[in-house]
């Protein structure tokens, strides 16, 4: 079952211009009023769609590791 946060993270991926887009930007978008209550939550998501091999994210342009949730910022980028 595919998560609000998840299907949000998707459908930013196909309309932001470039690709490229932050964590933080989807629960802008969704939670404008408490997105940083929902910044845990992002992160989960986005490294399961990555997982599933659905997204790429990267840090400093650097493909990261699957297996935990990073620190710091990243981008997330949808796989065509």
């Amino acid at each position: 079952m595919t998560s609000i946060l998840e299907a949000a993270i998707l459908e930013m991926g196909r309309t932001v211009p470039g690709g490229y887009f932050c964590p933080e930007e989807v629960v802008k978008w969704i939670y404008p009023q408490a997105w940083e209550h929902f910044l845990d939550e992002v992160n989960e998501a986005m490294m399961h769609l990555y997982r599933e091999g659905k997204i790429v994210v990267t840090q400093e342009g650097v493909e990261i590791p699957k297996d935990n949730v990073p620190s710091g910022s990243v981008k997330i980028k949808l796989v065509h």
